[in-house]
């Protein structure tokens, strides 16, 4: 079976976690240093934390903003629903954006038409690796939290697509593009902001990336490019695949190169027939949105996000990681090509 993700860690990853477990060094310290250091000077950030996981991470930002309780937080109906309960669990209130059908994420026009005296700041979820017009939706002047767990990598002319968020939150979970087998780095654009995070005071242990963690999340920033390349070809096989079929492919905004985190499709057809199909074919095809909103129930469907709704119920996701073989990529661009 091929996989939807990669399985396995790479020797390079594993020497890292080796060495660590050599110095007898498991928790939080020096590689955690290392990496936020490496991190601000590749992204051009002015302050970060390691945390322990992306739903810290999310919590420590909301905490920083210093919001009212029962106010509102404006966030994708496709954001993980982990999102809910961080809003939530600090006495705040989901209000849930439909998103472009297009790319799956939120845009300027969409979140203007929740704003409200009650809502007082805005997640951007860069869902399935694309990139939302941040800016135009900062301008909007509510405080933004971007999170460009699945999106980093991407690239806006020559260079990385900047943030315009507050805080920026860049996930190291299995399924981001940096995978360190769990955690999230927590940044701040500029110094006022982070000094801000800095006031909230010495964070718990339990908190903290640990060493290990933050090991393997060294190696995958030194090798990035290399695997956003790889990646890139392999999602130009699929592309031409799927010009033979009637299912429709997301467009990246104007502008915006696609990291090709993903290989989604908007099909034309019943979920279930694709999936069945690709199981004979013994190859992982899911819907990505289950675990979302709207996917676990808490939107309310289709009244309340119509666009949203139906992307949830038509997008399938196909196997794209640097370590296919090539023999894999042909049989998976395959079955992209002979879809039901």
């Amino acid at each position: 079976m091929i996989e939807l993700y990669s399985p396995t860690i790479r020797r390079k990853e594993m020497d890292a976690v080796l060495t660590v477990l050599v110095e007898e060094k498991i928790g939080p310290g020096e590689r955690s240093e290392m990496l936020i250091q490496l991190a601000k000077e590749q992204l051009g950030f002015d302050y970060c934390i390691a945390l322990r996981s992306p739903a810290i991470a999310l919590y420590v930002a909301l905490k920083a903003l210093a919001i009212g309780d029962g106010k509102g937080v404006i966030i994708s109906a496709l954001s993980p629903v982990y999102y809910v309960r961080i809003i939530e669990a600090l006495r705040l209130k989901p209000v849930f954006c439909d998103t472009a059908p297009s790319d799956a994420v939120i845009d300027r026009d969409h979140v203007q038409a929740l704003l409200s005296p009650e809502t007082r700041a805005i997640v951007v979820h860069h869902t399935l690796g694309f990139a939302p017009d941040t800016a135009s939706i900062a301008a909007l002047g509510l405080p933004v939290i971007e999170d460009c767990s699945q999106s980093f990598g991407t690239l806006a002319g020559d260079t990385l697509l900047p943030s315009a968020g507050v805080f920026t939150i860049l996930g190291l979970e299995e399924r981001d593009v940096l995978t360190a087998g769990g955690g999230a780095l927590l940044f701040a654009v500029n110094r006022r902001d982070g000094t801000v995070l800095r006031n909230l005071g010495k964070l718990p242990g339990e908190y903290a990336l640990s060493d290990m963690n933050a090991a393997m999340a060294i190696v995958q920033f030194r090798e990035a490019r290399r695997n956003l390349d790889k990646v890139k070809e392999i999602a130009e096989a699929y592309a031409h695949a799927s010009l033979r079929t009637r299912h429709k492919r997301f467009v990246s905004r104007e502008g915006v190169e696609y990291n090709n985190y993903a290989f989604p499709l908007i099909l034309e057809t019943g979920m279930k027939d694709v999936k069945a199909y690709a199981r004979k074919k013994d190859i992982a095809v899911e819907n990505p949105f289950a675990d979302t909103a709207i996917g676990s129930g808490r939107v309310g469907g289709n009244e309340h996000c119509p666009e949203t709704y139906s992307l949830s119920m038509r997008t399938a996701l196909f196997p794209i990681y640097p370590r296919l073989t090539g023999a894999e990529v042909e049989k998976v661009a395959k079955l992209i090509g002979t879809l039901p």
